[in-house]
């Protein structure tokens, strides 16, 4: 399957069974912000968790955090957020359309490969690597930009302005007036520094000792030119971050644990581990913050894209934020007698994107038996983790006589104490596994007349498909070892629609 035909699917699907919709649809939408409908929003509850427990239950030396998304305006002039936080961008003149013009050379790039010009395209990658050398970063990209010839994908047309960088921080008005910079206030465009400049009253309170970590999910928002492929890029999304403070000369090593730990997390929840990689970023390539970075990538449709980001921070931010707060970030040691600013080693996810992975890595298309014997149909299901499933189970009466549906609403009552489940009787009993086939449900429990007789129900596997009877007092038991045994399918089986 192509891969954009693939996302497109998933996208449809999306839509179409509850996971995400687009941001006020009913009035056009609002470009790259979504919502997230009755499926979406439990699957994107259980990764919340299951990312919850695995920093805050797990480690005794990690404590959570909630800060607000409104802070000091100066907090991001001391983060580098006001000077550096931006892109390079350039306006098609005829279009009015505003492009990154870095991944508008790119793209160039691409073309120029699949015209079978690699040693054009080598050129000027050389040139796009190394812009910034020249002249300033803007003017070297512009004069690729012109030297290219590289026209307006909207208009076709060769017309543009000078590059410019943009800052992709949301401003707004603070308190009752609306005058002057001094009521400016900005929409966070990441949660790590609300834990930065709580990081004494988080280990004051605690009184935890370094190493310690501390964790945060968090809204984030970033205005975003160039946001795209569903929600892969949006310009409101959600951050799940945990910032581990270390002794400096330990930072690497403690790197280092960060980097496994969290690529096991990733596999954890049930993504095939051929689909995961590293991808370390090249020193001159850091950010300002860095010492050193690498990212988990995943092979999404749209090809290897980062899903977390690790990196060493150093001592830049609590540094940055005692020279601009006047305020001490350092910490005493009472083992050694030592005073010193921690190092930081941070994990960075996106929510959103670790959802959409799981949509992915999840999605299978198989041709299958058909409800006429000797028939083959094309059935669509998501193969996801069962823990993450956003309903665990289907309870199904056969048909609609009123002995089964007591049977069936009973099992649903004592079942939803432990997981949430799904009470159907509408339409085949086929047409009704398809249903939750789609919706990623593991399991289905159908209740027929031979279990009235002798206290069993079928359970139906969504992966294989198999259908085992077993006795109706078993059902939560049977679930939960299923779930705990559950192994990801690395097939990657798909049909070919049309």
């Amino acid at each position: 399957m192509a891969s954009k035909n693939r996302l497109d699917k998933i996208v449809s699907l999306s839509k179409a069974r509850g996971f995400i919709f687009q941001s006020s649809e009913i009035y056009g939408g609002l470009s790259a912000v979504y919502d997230y409908g009755p499926l979406g929003v439990e699957l994107k509850r259980k990764l919340n968790q299951a990312w919850w427990a695995s920093m805050t239950q797990k480690h005794e030396n990690i404590v959570g955090l909630d800060a607000a998304i409104l802070m000091h305006p100066t907090v991001w002039k001391a983060s580098g957020h006001v000077d550096s936080f931006s892109d390079p961008m350039i306006d098609d003149k005829q279009s009015k359309m505003r492009y990154r013009a870095d991944l508008l050379i790119e793209e160039h790039i691409e073309k120029l490969h699949q015209n079978g010009k690699a040693e054009h395209a080598a050129r000027v990658q050389e040139l796009l690597d190394t812009s910034g050398t020249r002249k300033s970063l803007n003017e070297d990209l512009y004069d690729i930009v012109m030297q290219e010839e590289i026209k307006g994908p909207d208009s076709g047309a060769f017309d543009w302005t000078e590059v410019r960088q943009f800052n992709l921080m949301f401003k707004t008005q603070f308190g009752a007036t609306a005058a002057g910079e001094d009521s400016e206030v900005y929409i966070r465009p990441e949660t790590a520094q609300g834990i930065f400049v709580n990081f004494t009253n988080a280990l004051n309170t605690t009184r935890q000792q370094v190493p310690f970590g501390i964790a945060q999910i968090g809204k984030a928002f970033r205005n975003e030119v160039v946001a795209r492929q569903f929600v892969f890029r949006m310009r409101e999304f959600e951050q799940m971050e945990m910032q581990y403070f270390v002794k400096p000369g330990t930072d690497s090593e403690e790197y280092e644990r960060w980097k496994k730990e969290r690529l096991d997390w990733h596999k954890s929840i049930g993504i095939r581990p051929s689909k995961l990689r590293f991808h370390d970023h090249p020193e001159d390539k850091l950010a300002h913050y860095a010492k050193e970075a690498v990212d988990v990538q995943y092979e999404f449709p749209i090809g290897w894209q980062e899903v977390e980001g690790i990196h060493n921070r150093t001592d830049f931010d609590l540094g940055a934020h005692q020279e601009f707060s006047g305020k001490k970030m350092e910490y005493f040691d009472p083992r050694t007698q030592e005073r010193y600013i921690p190092y930081v080693v941070e994990t960075s996810v996106g929510l959103d994107r670790t959802l959409l992975m799981v949509l992915c890595d999840a999605y299978r298309e198989e041709e299958v038996p058909g409800d006429k014997e000797g028939t083959v149909e094309t059935r669509t299901v998501l193969k996801m983790h069962p823990k993450l499933a956003p309903v665990t189970a289907g309870i199904f009466p056969l048909i609609k006589k009123p002995e089964l549906q007591e049977v069936a609403r009973k099992i649903q009552s004592e079942l939803s104490e432990d997981f949430k489940v799904q009470y159907d009787e509408k339409g085949s009993i086929g047409k009704r596994y398809r249903r939750l086939d789609e919706a990623g449900t593991p399991f289905c429990i159908t209740v027929d007349f031979d279990g009235l007789e002798d206290q069993t129900v079928t359970i139906r596997d969504r992966d294989s498909m198999k259908q085992e009877r077993i006795p109706v007092d078993k059902a939560g038991e049977v679930i939960r070892s299923r779930m705990k045994n559950w192994t990801p399918d690395e097939a990657d089986v798909e049909a070919e629609a049309g």
